[in-house]
């Protein structure tokens, strides 16, 4: 089917001037001014009527635990899978799946199925392959490979470093998976991208840091994330990125009692002169956020919500004065550009067919288009089939 959508205002995420977008199958075909389906077209062709609205590419959300996660406190506290619904209504188009602390009662297997389901539902989806745990879990025995060999995985992660629940990894342990990463990525064509989970031990990023200064590996083999956690670790995080890093924020609340706002976070950055690029923000999705006391017992559990990530984006633009390209950058080309997903995080021609349309006053999902199919339609939305 060929869809032509009139009458936005198109951030790719870089305004655009143009207003119009030809969708052809799953692609954009063409981006500009008054486009009008051909006199006879050999297929239907519907015709969207964005009614001003603001349309950007569909979300990366490059963190969510999607067959879920958690049980910090018991079985009971495993968090459920993630619902295709709550992705579309976040406006995220695009998923990396993770497991986190939990690689026993969860296998990189069951994330690779939700993955595969939630592809055959119409988004795209990705898997890190991993957990906290070093040695890592993987499907093939060998993060390598599973990088290799199964078309999904894009990285290995999320290892947890500097946290009471991780495997207390050495730096050795953390250099060698980062060195097969790294070449798995190479010989696969693939990011092959670290993600670190960064607790909020006193160890920080030091290992990170020492790593690279140690070897040749260089700081974007590593994505740490959840760095907005609390003063000390965000400091040490502008400092790695200062210095070429890329750092994660995250939008749902890591701890409750700590945590840095991500939008606030995110201007943070911006001035103390953090390239725009280095930073993304996921929401750690479906993850359990759990808060301890000062012995590590755990107190009580919350869900991270993919919802966030359009929340974060519109407290920043709208709270902090950030540039609404800039915002933008950190879901969508930034992601994109980080795990290699071709086709990904921009409204250009050739790329994917994912957009989302948003209301310009409250930053609200209207409606979402992933792969060139209408997911989500706002009866603000005029939509109408045509065969002419």
């Amino acid at each position: 089917m060929i869809k032509v959508v009139r009458n936005g205002t198109l951030f790719a995420p870089k305004r655009l001037k143009d207003n119009d977008l030809l969708i052809i199958g799953s692609k954009i075909g063409w981006v500009g001014q008054d486009l009008h389906p051909p006199a006879a077209a050999p297929v239907p062709v519907q015709i969207i009527d964005a009614g001003g609205m603001y349309i950007f590419p569909g979300f990366i959300d490059a963190h969510v635990h999607i067959a879920g996660g958690g049980g910090e406190g018991g079985f009971r506290t495993r968090t459920p899978e993630i619902t295709l619904s709550s992705l579309v209504r976040g406006g995220i188009t695009t998923v990396i799946g993770c497991l986190g602390t939990d690689g026993i009662t969860r296998s990189v297997e069951s994330l690779y199925a939700k993955a595969r389901g939630l592809t055959e539902e119409g988004i795209s989806a990705y898997i890190l392959s991993g957990s906290y745990r070093v040695p890592t879990t993987t499907v093939t025995g060998d993060p390598m490979k599973d990088l290799m060999f199964l078309d999904l995985v894009v990285g290995t992660g999320e290892i947890a470093i500097a946290d009471h629940r991780s495997s207390q990894p050495t730096l050795e342990e953390v250099r060698h998976l980062a060195a097969a990463v790294r070449v798995g990525g190479i010989l696969s064509g693939k990011a092959g991208v670290v993600n670190v989970h960064l607790g909020d031990g006193e160890g920080g990023l030091a290992m990170l840091e020492e790593i690279v200064a140690t070897t040749e590996l260089p700081y974007s083999q590593f994505l740490p994330t959840h760095v907005n956690r609390n003063e000390r670790v965000f400091a040490e995080a502008v400092a790695y990125a200062l210095k070429g890093g890329y750092i994660d924020l995250t939008a749902g609340a890591v701890d409750a009692t700590n945590l840095l706002a991500a939008h606030h976070a995110l201007k943070r950055c911006l001035e103390q002169g953090v390239p725009p690029e280095r930073i993304t923000l996921t929401s750690d999705g479906q993850g359990s956020l759990p808060e301890f006391d000062d012995k590590g017992e755990f107190i009580r559990l919350g869900v991270g919500q993919v919802g966030s990530l359009m929340e974060t984006v519109r407290d920043a633009v709208l709270g902090e004065g950030i540039e609404l390209e800039t915002a933008l950058r950190t879901v969508t080309c930034n992601p994109a550009e980080r795990y290699k997903l071709t086709g990904k995080g921009r409204l250009l021609a050739g790329c994917d067919a994912d957009l989302i349309f948003v209301n310009p006053k409250d930053f609200r999902v209207a409606t979402v288009i992933a792969k060139g199919e209408v997911l989500m339609l706002d009866h603000q939305v005029k939509a109408k089939g045509t065969f002419e």
